[in-house]
C-alpha cells in the first residue's frame, strides 16, 4: 500500500519561519508516517530558486519519501521565467509531466496551472478591466508573462488534456496536482465585499473543472485558497486542499502560532491501496 500526503501555501517566507528547522521537522514527519509521496501543489516562496532549494533540501533529508512540487503564483515571482516554468526538468519539478506509481495503476499528473477570469461569475466587466485590476492591485502583477491571461490558459488547458487523454488510453487513476482552484464550489462570492469579487477572477478556470469531469479524474490537490477544507467528493472526484496560509501581522489564517502544528494539521492524506 503506497501512502500519499499533500501540502500547499506553506508561505516559508512570508510566515518568517527557520527553513532548516522546518526542513528537519518535515522530513522526520514524513518518514514517521511512512509517506511514499509527498505532493506540494505550490507557494513555498516568493521566489523560485528558494523553491528548488528547499525541495532539494527536503529530499536529501526525507530519504524514503519522493518529494514533487508544481509552481504557484507567489513561486513564479522572482528568479523564473515563463519558459522555464513550462519546460523545466529539475528534480522533483512535475509541471506539464506524469508520474507513474510502481506496482498500481496511478498516475500523478503536475500542471501549474493559471486562470481566465471565468470564476468572477457576478462582476460584469470585461476582460480588460480584470487585467488593470490584477495589474494594480494583485501580486501577479510581479510576474511576466509573453501572452495574455487567457492565451496562458489556454495553453494549460490543452497540455492537461493532452495528458489526461495519454492516461485514459492507458487506464490510468489519475491525481492531478495543480495549485489554482479546480472547482467553482470553492468560490467565495459575496454582495458586500468587492476586492474578493474582482480577486475570484484570478482563481483559477472553469475550464479546468469541465476537463476533470470529462475524464473523470479521480483526486485532485490543489491550493492558492487557503480556507480550511476536509476532503470532499464533487461528481466522481475527491479534491485535496492543504494549504496552510499567512501568519503574520497582515493576516492570520492560522488555527494556532506554530507553523509545524499548522502544516501537520492540513496536511492531507491519500491512502492508494
Amino acid at each position: 500500500m503506497l501512502k500519499i500526503a499533500a501540502s500547499s501555501d506553506n508561505h516559508l517566507d512570508i510566515n518568517k519561519v527557520d527553513v532548516n528547522q522546518v526542513i528537519d521537522q518535515q522530513a522526520r514527519y514524513l518518514i514517521d508516517q511512512q509517506v511514499d509521496y509527498y505532493l506540494i501543489a505550490g507557494d513555498l516562496f516568493n521566489d523560485f530558486n528558494k523553491a528548488l532549494e528547499y525541495v532539494q533540501n527536503l529530499q536529501e533529508k526525507a530519504v524514503n519519501t519522493n518529494v514533487l512540487f508544481i509552481a504557484g503564483n507567489h513561486d513564479m515571482i522572482r528568479n523564473v521565467t515563463y519558459e522555464q516554468l513550462e519546460m523545466g526538468n529539475w528534480p522533483g519539478y512535475i509541471n506539464n509531466r506524469f508520474v507513474d506509481l510502481p506496482n498500481t495503476n496511478i498516475r500523478i499528473i503536475g500542471i501549474n496551472g493559471w486562470y481566465d477570469y471565468s470564476f468572477a461569475i457576478n462582476v460584469d466587466k470585461p476582460e480588460s478591466a480584470f487585467y488593470h485590476w490584477k495589474k494594480t492591485f494583485w501580486i501577479d502583477s510581479q510576474i511576466k508573462q509573453p501572452m495574455s491571461d487567457i492565451e496562458r490558459e489556454d495553453i494549460v488547458i490543452a497540455e492537461l488534456e493532452k495528458q489526461l487523454i495519454a492516461a485514459q488510453k492507458l487506464a490510468k487513476r489519475v491525481i492531478v496536482v495543480t495549485h489554482f482552484v479546480p472547482n467553482r464550489k470553492f468560490i467565495r462570492y459575496t454582495n458586500d465585499f468587492r476586492f474578493w469579487n474582482m480577486a475570484n477572477a484570478m482563481m483559477g478556470s472553469v475550464r479546468l473543472s469541465t476537463l476533470i469531469e470529462k475524464y473523470a479524474v479521480n483526486s485532485v490537490v490543489f491550493g492558492h485558497i487557503h480556507n480550511r477544507y476536509d476532503p470532499v467528493k464533487i461528481g466522481q472526484t475527491w479534491y485535496y486542499n492543504g494549504a496552510v496560509g499567512y501568519h503574520n501581522h497582515h493576516h492570520n489564517e492560522w488555527q494556532s502560532t506554530d507553523f509545524m502544528t499548522e502544516w501537520r494539521h492540513q496536511l492531507k492524506f491519500i491512502q492508494i491501496i
